[in-house]
Parts: structure tokens; C-alpha cells; sequence
């Protein structure tokens, strides 16, 4: 896409210019432009296409980052590729740097951004083991906290969706539960993994909640948001719901409050503060993101065919009411591979730790679902033939109020 069109503005929808907040004003704010990342989403094609140790990631998805006390960047995957990357063209003739059919996959991966901000290694793969044969952990937002309430040491806090297999159409795996991991610092070893909300004992994997797909910390409390998964038409999206932790306590199942739509409760896993099941709503990953006060909420538009669009919504609380949908922006994919259809864009992440001066870094992932379900993994024949279709891609965004000039 040309950068020229890649920064026009994007947002044409009338809405409340803001709200009233603890005797200030929150401002309506959603997406007013955007431009490609290329530098990061090189950086990750570099590091999958070098060749130097096997047991190295070479594409993943499911991105987050959390920025650690030292400066480093610790960069969480989900389903991860490990082995060589080899020149084009491929065993059928195709342009593309390729992967071997039988190229290793694990199920998480964490990849270290060194202090200059150069990607430095792949920790031991997996980071998080399997829990039982056929399940399987996706770690999803981390923080770095205090060990437990008032103590001086840290540790990094990273949550994890804990999946099992299931029949069609839970093809990427049925919820089972939200878990919490602690890795202590420097090293990065995994000390321990809390269960926070098994919901295996909800019957409709449809409402089944899991928890962490965004964290915005604020103050002593840190706000969890989570959602469940929409796998059928008449459910075309998902609802997303919101928890409050105190700061140094998301290790603690007890210290969790879940909002029911009145208050923070301790029990079940609340009421969702958006979504309708139709065109207002969440896909199953989405980011949150504090800006001049107003909550931002960027997801993939609810219903969208061929997940080509990622929309805003904004609110004052975690809570709501949330604004929106904007209208969205559709972000590229790689070379020649938008122009076949089966290439999708999902999981929308910001990565606060990128951003400042105004700006917003957003992660996407990009796959193809010509062959969905291999081995666990959305076209997996398709992403080893090029290995462009299974990394992190990188946009950056400006956010602003709807009814300024130019948005």
C-alpha cells in the first residue's frame, strides 16, 4: 500500500466530543492516522531468516512485549517455529524464503530484545510446558511487578490461556482456563503457574471467559480484560469483559475482581462490557490503551470478512460505556499474498513500550487459512512455503478526537 494513502486519515463517524470523569473531561479519541512500522517488521524477518542455530524462532504469532526493569524487551508468542529458513525458491518453484514441511513447532516461545534493541535470543522453547497431554498454554500480556504488595523485588507476571483439543469448529483449540505465570528477574526463569478461573466446567465453550488478552496498568490496580470466543455465525463477535487486580497480586486467584455490570465482584467471571454479538463487538484478541485519560480499544472489526479491518472504540472507564465502532483501517500484508483472498490480518496488539511522543505501535499477525487446522496450526503448508505469512507485522497510529480537522 503507498505510504501517502497508508496516512490518511481514517475516522469519519459522529460521536460524543467526550464525557464527564471525576470532575474532568475524557475525550473521544480513536484512530486519525497510520503508517507502516517497516523497521520492526524487518527486524523479525531478520531474526526468523537467520540461520545460525536450529532451535531459534522463525516465526510465531499471538505477539505481545513487556518492557523489563534493565531495559530489555521480552517479546511472548503463542504457536512458535523453531529450524531454517531457506533461500528461494522452494522445492515448487515459488519466490519465497521457505521452511521444511517438517520444521519444528512449539506452542509458546519468548524471543529477548537486547538494551540497544537489537532481538538478542530465543529463550529455551517451550517457555511455558503443556499442562496435560492435548492441552496446551498461549501466554498473552505481561507486566513487571512488585513480588507481592510494598516488596521492593520484581518479577515479570504473564498470563496464559490454557487450551485443549476439540472437534470442529474449535479447530485452535477449546478455552479451559486462565493461568498466571511468574518469572523472576534477570533471568527470566519460570518460578510458577497460578491458576486463576478454570472454566472447564461451563458447558458452552462459547462462554467460556479467559482472561489477559490486554492489561492496562493505572495506579495500584491493574485492569485485565479478557473475552470469550465466538466459533459460529450467529455469534459473528465475541464480548469483551474486564477484571481488576491490586498492583503485586495478579499471582493471587483471590485478589481478583470481575465486573458484573454494577460492581467488582470476587465470584464467576462478571458481565462483558461490550459486544452485542453482532456488528459491535471484539474479536478474540484485542489491545487496550490509555490516551490524554480515555480508554482505546483496538480490535479487529467485529464480523468482518476475511479479517481485513481493525476498528477503535473508546470509553472513560474499563467499564464502559464504550464508543464506536470507528471506522477502521485495513493493515498490509505481505507481497503478493493479499491478492489470493485467503490471507487474514488478526490480533491487533499495542506495545506501550514502542510508543511515545503521541504515537501508538501496533502489532498485527498475518496467516493463511487455505489449509486451517493442520497440525494445530491455520495453513500451515502455506506459511512454511512462506515464511512472510507467520510474523509480526507493525504499524504505527496516531490517535485523535473524532471531530478534530483532518480526522
Amino acid at each position: 500500500m503507498p505510504l501517502v494513502l497508508a496516512c490518511v486519515a481514517v475516522l469519519l463517524v459522529a460521536w460524543p466530543d467526550g464525557e464527564r470523569r471525576g470532575g474532568g473531561t475524557c475525550p473521544a479519541r480513536a484512530v486519525g492516522s497510520w503508517a507502516p512500522e517497516s523497521r520492526l517488521t524487518d527486524a523479525f524477518a531478520a531474526y526468523g531468516d537467520d540461520a545460525a542455530r536450529d532451535d531459534d524462532w522463525s516465526g510465531g504469532d499471538g505477539t505481545h512485549s513487556v518492557r523489563l526493569p534493565d531495559g530489555r524487551l521480552l517479546w511472548l508468542f503463542s504457536d512458535t517455529f523453531l529450524g531454517r529458513v531457506n533461500p528461494p525458491p522452494n522445492q515448487e518453484g515459488q519466490p519465497h524464503k521457505w521452511r521444511a514441511p517438517n520444521a519444528p513447532m512449539v506452542r509458546n516461545s519468548g524471543v529477548v530484545t537486547s538494551r540497544s534493541g537489537a532481538l538478542e535470543r530465543t529463550l529455551p522453547t517451550p517457555l511455558f510446558a503443556d499442562p496435560a497431554p492435548g492441552q496446551w498454554r498461549w501466554p498473552v500480556a505481561a507486566t513487571v511487578e512488585p513480588r507481592g504488595p510494598g516488596d521492593d523485588e520484581q518479577v515479570v507476571r504473564v498470563l496464559l490461556w490454557t487450551r485443549a483439543t476439540g472437534p470442529k469448529p474449535w479447530i485452535f483449540g477449546v478455552p479451559a482456563a486462565t493461568e498466571v505465570a511468574t518469572l523472576s528477574l534477570p533471568d527470566l526463569t519460570v518460578e510458577g503457574i497460578t491458576q486463576i478461573s478454570d472454566q472447564r466446567g461451563v458447558p458452552d465453550p462459547e462462554r467460556r471467559v479467559l482472561f489477559g488478552t490486554t492489561l492496562v496498568d493505572d495506579g495500584d490496580v491493574t485492569y485485565v480484560f479478557g473475552g470469550n470466543d465466538a466459533q459460529t455465525a450467529s455469534r459473528p463477535s465475541s464480548h469483551a469483559y474486564v477484571a481488576r487486580v491490586p498492583r503485586g497480586e495478579l499471582a493471587d486467584p483471590t485478589a481478583w475482581r470481575y465486573w458484573n455490570g454494577r460492581a467488582w465482584s470476587r465470584s464467576g467471571t462478571g458481565r462483558p462490557v461490550l459486544g452485542d454479538g453482532g456488528h459491535k463487538g471484539v474479536g478474540s484478541a484485542f489491545t487496550v490503551v490509555r490516551s490524554e485519560g480515555t480508554y482505546v480499544l483496538l480490535t479487529m472489526a467485529a464480523g468482518a470478512r476475511g479479517l481485513t479491518t481493525v476498528t477503535s472504540y473508546w470509553s472513560c472507564s474499563p467499564t464502559g460505556p464504550w464508543h464506536g465502532p470507528a471506522r477502521g483501517f485495513a493493515p498490509p500484508l505481505p507481497g503478493d499474498t493479499a491478492a489470493d483472498g485467503t490471507t487474514a490480518a488478526y490480533n491487533p496488539q499495542a506495545h506501550p513500550a514502542l510508543g511515545g511522543d503521541g504515537r501508538i505501535v501496533l502489532s498485527y499477525d498475518v496467516n493463511n487459512w487455505r489449509d486451517t487446522g493442520t497440525a494445530g496450526v491455520g495453513g500451515q503448508a502455506q506459511v512454511n512455503r512462506n515464511v512472510e505469512l507467520y510474523r509480526p507485522r507493525f504499524v504505527t497510529l496516531r490517535l485523535r478526537n473524532p471531530g478534530d480537522p483532518g480526522t
